[in-house]
């Protein structure tokens, strides 16, 4: 039975744009395997070896067709409740979904807070090394994504937003229910509880059937309340610069262990100074696909910042790359022609980082790209006048290398001056 319109499969996870290729022969494999367990062979009365189409699985129901639509027929939802964390203190989440779980929304945990978004399947978050190191757990270097949009980690918010509170996924589970599921009341009202294997959700039991609430897998799974989607436009307008900022998200499910820093062209050359770094990606145990490593590296003489330099490029099957970039610019440019006019000694240092990264500036021309169609739909389906009202509930208002580096030895005595005469190390850290 064909599903209702706007009920789609989830959005793609993790934020990962590139499809693996099948070699032809690999793709025949998967062809027959799917031919060969569409049909049973069984021996009967009718003769042995005739074919059989397997059973269908049962029609959803029609209370869960009806609610499949009435919440993929409006523009989105705003969920609020309360996520579990490991250090057992409450992390407060506000959260504004669209029905293709296109997300924005914060995270507060007392006096923290996390900026939250979610494009193309991903999910994203922006904090400071203190939410970092206390509530998405990492201790060892939480200053590698302080600051700057990061994948989501597995244990804030626990789950992908789209996958979780996108409407159009939360209409393909409801398909799946059963015809009576169990039922509970939620705030004096009976609901229909259905389980999957990503969440609970808790459905009126008669019409419109409204989603009540949610409940993310997990004993420690966050319980959100659920109101409509008012101002969908506004979600849109400040989305699209958080997605468009998303050029370079760190990716904290990859390490990586650095080698020793090295300088490349960097005496004398006022066009520029190119720090390389050799890596080796420590985990995960496999190279997941698409998987990226990125540099950002910094050069300093006796505290004074000479420039910065990021630069980016995909982990091989063996595990192992060498990342370079080079620091250029007025600071550094004016650094060498001071010490070339004026000989001496010139240290310099270097400090660099190699952390995974999530999203490339392509990726994100993409995701650009599929907001805004998003966003034409929305805002077109929303002037037009279509039903909405999901929940029955109005929305509330809306919610608005750091390590040790090295410096080249001083110039001894006859040697030749100008910044060629230091700068022959640096130190990198995962």
């Amino acid at each position: 039975m064909p599903l209702p319109p706007g009920i789609g499969g989830p959005p793609p996870r993790g934020g990962k744009l590139k499809k693996r290729l099948v070699t032809g022969a690999g793709a025949a494999v998967v062809v027959a395997a799917a031919a060969t367990v569409a049909v049973v062979f069984i021996s009967d009365d009718d003769g042995a070896g005739k074919a059989r189409p397997k059973p269908s699985p049962a029609a959803p129901s029609t209370w869960a067709l009806e609610a499949g639509r009435q919440l993929t027929s409006g523009p989105g939802l705003r969920y609020q409740g309360t996520l579990g964390t490991a250090n057992g203190r409450p992390v407060r989440a506000d959260l504004q979904v669209t029905a293709a779980g296109s997300a924005i929304g914060t995270l507060t945990a007392g006096a923290l807070t996390a900026e939250v978004v979610a494009v193309g399947g991903g999910t994203y978050l922006k904090a400071g090394t203190q939410f970092w190191r206390e509530y998405a757990g990492e201790s060892a270097h939480p200053d590698n994504y302080a600051g700057r949009w990061s994948k989501a980690p597995a244990s804030v918010p626990g789950f992908d937003v789209p996958d979780v509170l996108a409407t159009q996924a939360i209409a393909k589970s409801l398909t799946k229910a059963p015809a009576k599921p169990p039922a509970e009341t939620v705030n004096g009202v009976r609901a229909y509880k259905i389980k999957s294997p990503r969440a609970n959700y808790l459905v009126s039991a008669s019409a419109p059937y409204r989603l009540l609430a949610v409940q993310a897998a997990g004993a420690d799974g966050a319980r959100f309340t659920v109101a409509d989607l008012q101002n969908p436009a506004a979600l849109f307008t400040r989305l699209r610069p958080q997605v468009k900022a998303l050029a370079g998200a760190a990716d904290p499910g990859l390490h990586f262990a650095p080698g020793k820093l090295t300088f490349v062209n960097c005496d004398q050359n006022t066009a520029g100074c190119t720090v390389r770094v050799p890596a080796t990606l420590s985990s995960p145990d496999t190279v997941p696909d698409g998987a990226r490593a990125a540099l950002h590296a910094a050069i300093t003489s006796r505290g004074t910042p000479l420039g910065a330099c990021t630069a980016s490029a995909p982990v091989p099957d063996d595990r192992s790359l060498v990342l370079s970039c080079t620091v250029k610019g007025r600071a550094w440019r004016t650094w060498v022609k001071s010490a070339l006019d004026h000989p001496g000694s010139y240290p310099y240092s270097a400090q660099a980082r190699v952390i995974g990264e999530a999203l490339t500036s392509e990726d994100v021309k993409v995701l650009l790209a599929k907001l805004d169609k998003e966003r034409s739909a929305v805002v077109k389906s929303t002037l037009s006048g279509a039903p909405g009202g999901a929940t029955g509930a109005p929305s509330p208002g809306a919610t608005p290398g750091t390590g040790g580096g090295a410096s080249g030895a001083p110039a001894k005595p006859g040697a030749p001056t100008g910044p060629r005469a230091a700068g022959t190390g640096g130190a990198a850290r995962p």
